[in-house]
């Protein structure tokens, strides 16, 4: 069976120092600058922090305006009766549930778009916007901020970070970015190079900016960042590099570190000077051995999504990622559960300190993440069917948890959709492992695979109707250790065989059995039963987030761009659009002068539309990302994209013989899979290595693969980890999957 792999490229040299951001003056465009100028604050410069993850942030020369965007956490916290979409999750409780019932069941059929803006990007988009006081503030790939006028649309002012485009080699899953938070008067965004920023919200300038991580090492940010009481939170991503995860608490005014919880122990096991020393000195340690890759390589354990305050209990949860490598057996070789990995931890909102966790995946060995959506509410499961205040989440292994959110003790659990890894939970909640789902050299074939169950795609829970709606997927995967891992020399550190049971030679046959394994679903789940009420069926695998009201409704975009409103109890569709573009963010919805909207983000790119371009009959061609707003009666269109069509032809020549052939395979699957797709069929997003005119000529081709000549467009050169030789191969590889595909299209036109 073919296989799919969530993740990307390899590593490259380190990006730039935090001396370079300094010199540079991020790009802000912005109408209402032009027309308000008294505004402006000045921009800060930055102390030095000779590239280590600690360097010192600036006070703003001046506080920021408080008037304006004055969102505070009781703010945030009285926004379930709100107009407005204050935070990422819609509210604190990360619901993504909204009290307004203009648009509901009897009126949703004349939704119409009140307006569209075009974003600066044709790669993923992920942000659900936030708005505040009219305003949207929302964000797209590079780390890209917008403000907007939430009625019409106007541009008030853009934020370019100036990203170094070679830093776009260590993000796995696409240069997305899942939005901003707002607070006092203040828009914070993580940026994919490390950053967290602070810009002014009225102007758009940076009131400071720190880096967050040690830009030495493979980190990205692509997570959206939460404030509460004045602190911003924030994680990161990585562990597909080699890198060691962590969640910080900083000072929104100034930038300064308040506190920092490790999610993996220190490689030898000694204090960090942190909030999390107590905890991993008290037990955790113990669940980690001596040796093995974590110890150089950093463990993993990146907190890139989910954060949610519990203003009940005073604390934070957050979510938890994989191993760093995926294989146990070479990340460390004890065997022990390596706590945190793929878990749900609560902290202390104030200090940071360690309250409780929950391990779904105990010892991960397949990229089995618990940083997906996290929901809190309150369910009638306590004593005598008292309500009890609890933590849900459908995280990538497959099964739906309930789990008391003041202590973290597991209440129920049970598989949304198929599970081979697993047969079961425990009474405790751990995974009953299923024979030979530990894998060694010899290739098995497991649901989920490593893009999950359910992925980063927020769900949503309807409080009336007691629901989760869950956007859930099946995409299996061919596991098999990498025989060549020990002598690793990829920027990729799975320890997982990216080729296993892929052929080395693709047909049409071979593509038709491997989209034919991918399946999606929307998933009405009753968390107090552990079953689906009803679910909706959709034509392929990672579709959009979830959001629901009061009005009775669950909206939904699909990957092909179909935007949906189903009825929350019946799962009944009740209204569609298209959205000229795939769709993956989460919706919003607010008010403004007594009108509703509804909002999305749409943009074809993120781990799936990297590498989806087997999952598709045609070519999927690059399409601009947009904000598209609808309202009851709005009149307008969204532009039908006048795009080029892929000329699926190539000149290059056959080459190679059969032991080249397989040694471009395993170079491809190791090196540029994740971004060009498997048996390298594109998706458009980046080009189709197959149809490149760069394939006809080495020299063109080492240029570009092995020096590295295209590194500001985020081609970065493999000289590092590939051979002269071994790039060689890879076009061998490329050029007999392109032969192929333009043999069977003849045979095909012959024969009709």
């Amino acid at each position: 069976m073919p296989v799919f792999s969530s993740q990307d490229l390899s590593s490259l040299p380190s990006s730039p120092s935090t001396a370079q951001y300094v010199s540079r003056k991020p790009k802000v465009t912005s109408s209402a600058i032009a027309r308000s100028s008294v505004f402006l604050l000045p921009l800060l410069v930055l102390g030095g922090c000779n590239n280590q993850s600690e360097p010192a942030a600036v006070v703003p020369a001046e506080a920021p305006q408080e008037s304006f965007a004055d969102v505070t956490t009781q703010r945030i916290i009285d926004t379930r009766a709100s107009d407005e979409w204050l935070t990422y999750g819609g509210s604190y409780d990360e619901q993504r549930h909204s009290s307004l019932t203009d648009i509901n069941r009897e009126s949703v059929a004349d939704l119409g778009v009140a307006w569209t803006y075009e974003l600066k990007t044709n790669r993923g988009v992920e942000a659900t916007p936030i708005v505040v006081d009219g305003v949207m503030y929302v964000t797209s790939a590079w780390s890209f901020v917008y403000a907007l006028d939430a009625e019409t649309g106007e541009e008030l002012w853009t934020y370019d970070p100036e990203v170094d485009k070679a830093v776009g080699v260590n993000a796995c899953c696409d240069v997305v970015n899942r939005g901003v938070a707002v607070y006092e008067g203040q828009v914070f965004v993580g940026i994919i190079d490390g950053r967290l920023e602070a810009l002014d919200a009225k102007t758009g300038e940076r009131n400071w900016s720190i880096v967050t991580v040690d830009q030495s090492k493979p980190y990205t940010i692509t997570g959206a960042p939460r404030v509460v009481d004045g602190k911003v939170l924030i994680g990161n991503g990585g562990a597909e590099m080699g890198v060691r995860g962590y969640l910080s608490a900083y000072d929104a005014k100034s930038g300064e570190k308040i506190w920092r919880f490790y999610t993996v122990p220190n490689p030898n096991k000694e204090p960090d000077n942190e909030i999390s020393d107590e905890v991993f000195a008290k037990f955790a340690n113990d669940s980690w051995g001596d040796e093995g890759h974590w110890v150089s390589d950093g463990g993993g354990g990146t907190v890139w999504d989910s954060i949610v305050y519990d203003e009940v209990n005073d604390q934070i949860i957050f979510g938890v990622g994989n191993g760093s490598p995926w294989n146990r057996d070479f990340r460390d070789p004890s065997g022990g559960d390596n706590l945190f990995l793929s878990s749900i931890v609560a902290v202390d909102a104030e200090t940071g300190r360690y309250r409780w966790h929950f391990q779904t995946t105990p010892g991960d060995n397949w990229d089995y993440t618990a940083t997906q959506s996290i929901i809190l509410a309150d369910l009638p499961l306590g004593d005598d069917g008292a309500d009890l205040r609890v933590a849900m989440q459908a995280p990538k292994n497959g099964f739906f948890y309930v789990v008391n959110a003041e202590t973290g003790q597991f209440i129920s659990g049970s598989a949304f959709g198929p599970v081979t890894w697993a047969e079961g939970l425990t009474e405790a909640g751990r995974p009953i492992e299923a024979e030979g789902a530990r894998y060694g050299a010899a290739p098995v074939v497991l649901l989920p695979g490593p893009l999950g169950a359910h992925n980063w795609h927020p769900m949503a829970f309807n409080p009336t109707e007691d629901l989760a709606y869950i956007p859930a997927q099946e995409i299996p995967q061919a596991y098999a250790a990498d025989a060549r891992y020990a002598n690793n020399t990829t920027g990729w550190n799975t320890g997982s065989d990216f080729a296993a049971l892929v052929p080395a030679e693709i047909r049409s046959t071979d593509i038709k059995a491997a989209r034919s394994t991918l399946k999606g679903r929307l998933i009405a789940w009753d968390p107090k039963t552990q079953q689906p009420r009803w679910s909706v069926e959709h034509p392929n695998a990672w579709n959009g987030g979830v959001l629901s009201t009061a009005g009775g409704l669950v909206f939904q975009a699909r990957l092909d761009g179909e935007f949906f409103a189903y009825d929350a109890a019946t799962g009944e569709e009740l209204w569609s659009y298209n959205l000229q573009s795939g769709a993956n963010a989460g919706p919003g919805t607010y008010s403004i002068d007594d009108t509703q909207y509804l909002a999305i983000t749409t943009g074809w790119g993120s781990a799936f539309g990297l590498a989806a371009g087997y999952a598709f009959d045609d070519a999927v061609t690059t399409k601009l990302g947009k904000v598209v707003v609808f309202k009851l009666g709005g009149t307008g269109e969204i532009p039908v994209p006048d795009l080029p069509v892929v000329n699926r032809m190539t000149t290059a020549a056959a080459f190679g013989d059969e032991e080249t052939i397989n040694e471009g395979l395993v170079h491809y699957s190791r090196n540029c899979l994740v971004c060009h797709g498997p048996f390298a069929i594109g998706s458009g997003v980046l080009p189709d290595l197959r149809w490149s005119p760069i394939t006809a000529n080495a020299e063109a081709w080492k240029s570009v693969v092995y020096d590295g000549i295209l590194a500001q467009n985020g081609m970065v050169s493999f000289a590092d980890h590939l051979s002269e030789e071994e790039i060689e191969s890879i076009r061998a590889y490329v050029i007999l999957q392109a032969r192929n595909d333009m043999a069977e299209r003849e045979v095909a036109t012959a024969t009709e």
